[in-house]
């Protein structure tokens, strides 16, 4: 993609986290209808809702491409290009009045047999924060130029940590909060994965961990991120199609994640 393509594609994208924004706020007190739910999450009409528009969106400026979204896939499997959809992370806050949850839209481009993520927005509609981002430009908040922290100690630093209630994700990750909370300053626990990131990538946080977690969850905001100056390591996770994550300010990640592996190497001999 040329990178007029890309600056269009940007600006696509911008419109359709906005349109999907301004459903999410004329809803915010509404009584939402919840189509499924489980222990640990909760799936929204609106979710629904929302993603659909999206797609009409980016699909009537760029109708070659396929959309892999939270709710489903749409267009081309094949295609050269694809827009990863999260059309409201942070679901469980929005369906309780919490306004802390946002829309994440990545478009990737497909190198060799993989695809590398060239554009990322995440917008938070509550506070009318945009978070853009074009692969080797500046990210930025509302169109100014964002940096990661500069802090390398972890007494110093705000982290947070994220993790469903499965028993998978407790038994990896409690250990890990416990350890945590008590090396850092502060841990957070914010509910809306894509948010955590850019806020790495703005210097509010200075790392996220998460494990069990979706790409459309991190593949807008692991954008910002790098665009911003910080380091977004991921790998599968072993249980199925999600990733371990630590996004981080790049100067914090060796010592968050040996507090980590040896958190849950600890809990492993109990």
């Amino acid at each position: 993609m040329k990178p007029a393509d890309r600056n269009k594609a940007l600006a696509c994208a911008v419109e359709a986290a906005r349109r999907a924004g301004a459903v999410m706020t004329r809803n915010q007190s509404a009584k939402k209808t919840i189509q499924s739910q489980t222990s640990h999450d909760i799936k929204l009409e609106l979710d629904v809702r929302c993603q659909k528009l999206i797609e009409k969106t980016l699909l009537a400026t760029f109708p070659a491409s396929a959309i892999l979204g939270e709710e489903g896939l749409a267009g081309p499997p094949a295609a050269d290009c694809r827009w990863v959809v999260d059309p409201i992370d942070g679901t469980v806050n929005f369906a309780h009045g919490i306004p802390h949850a946002c829309v994440s839209i990545a478009l990737q481009e497909r190198v060799g047999g993989a695809f590398r993520t060239v554009v990322g927005v995440v917008y938070d509609p509550f506070c009318d924060e945009m978070w853009t981002a074009i692969r080797g430009q500046p990210a930025r908040l509302n169109g100014k130029v964002i940096r990661v922290s500069q802090r390398r100690e972890l007494k110093q630093c705000i982290v947070s940590i994220g993790f469903a209630k499965d028993d998978d994700s407790l038994r990896l990750n409690l250990p890990v909060f416990n350890a945590l909370v008590r090396r850092v300053l502060k841990v957070r626990m914010m509910g809306a994965a894509a948010l955590a990131m850019v806020y790495v990538a703005t210097g509010r946080f200075d790392a996220y961990i998460e494990s069990g977690i979706y790409l459309w969850d991190i593949a807008a905001g692991g954008l910002i991120l790098e665009c911003a100056g910080g380091e977004f390591w991921h790998r599968p996770h072993p249980t199925g199609p999600k990733f371990e994550m630590l996004s981080n300010n790049g100067r914090v990640r060796r010592q968050v994640q040996a507090i980590a592996d040896a958190a849950r190497k600890e809990a492993g001999r109990r």
